[in-house]
């Protein structure tokens, strides 16, 4: 049951962080208005496969930065619950992702920068998945994680390789809904990380 909870909340986390339906909005923006079904499908693959990739590098050495650089698990705690606060108040202010388009670049080539790093997997990401690591205490919770993600990947990837027919579905207007929602819930779990950090702080220095 524990688990299963476990999972829930990771979850709900990683999709609320990543956003899919947000950035299914900036990638059209950033991509061709002529683009087309096929291509779009292509991106969607290529970004998709981008942010598996990098999950699987910082769910390995994620470790190892943190013990090169001197970083302890709470102050991680902390600082990545400041990051994910400032991401969630840029989210319901409605400037969460930033992109630009690079005209000397094919639609193809941005798939993997800047919609798949750092659009999709970003600073915030980045973060939640090594405090997730580091709260990980058996091969069991590894795997739950590691299930957590790979069902927003394939969310991320059905959704942006649909984000045409969604756009039309629920336009702009409810994709900014959308992403002020997430902002809520993306707020919320940054709060929390704060406070244990600063919980677990307190009584190793207190």
């Amino acid at each position: 049951m524990e688990v299963l909870s476990s999972f829930i909340q990771q979850t709900i986390t990683i999709f609320a962080i990543m956003d899919p339906i947000g950035i299914s909005a900036l990638a059209l923006s950033l991509l061709s208005s002529n683009i087309t079904k096929n291509q779009i499908s292509t991106i969607a693959r290529k970004s998709t496969l981008t942010i598996i990739v990098a999950f699987f590098v910082v769910l390995i050495t994620g470790d190892g930065i943190l013990r090169v650089f001197g970083i302890g698990e709470n102050s991680l705690k902390v600082m990545g619950g400041i990051i994910l606060l400032m991401m969630a108040i840029s989210m319901v202010n409605g400037s969460a992702k930033e992109g630009k388009k690079d005209d000397d670049k094919s639609d193809e080539e941005l798939s993997v920068i800047p919609i798949g790093i750092p659009i999709a997997f970003g600073a915030g990401l980045f973060t939640t998945i090594v405090i997730f690591k580091h709260d990980a205490e058996t091969i069991t919770d590894l795997v739950t994680l590691t299930f957590a993600f790979c069902i927003n990947a394939l969310l991320f990837y059905l959704i942006l390789k649909n984000s045409i027919y969604i756009k039309k579905l629920i336009g702009a207007t409810g994709q900014n809904v959308v992403t002020k929602l997430m902002g809520l819930i993306v707020g919320a779990i940054a709060v929390q990380f704060i406070i244990s950090g600063i919980v677990s702080l307190t009584k190793v220095y207190l």
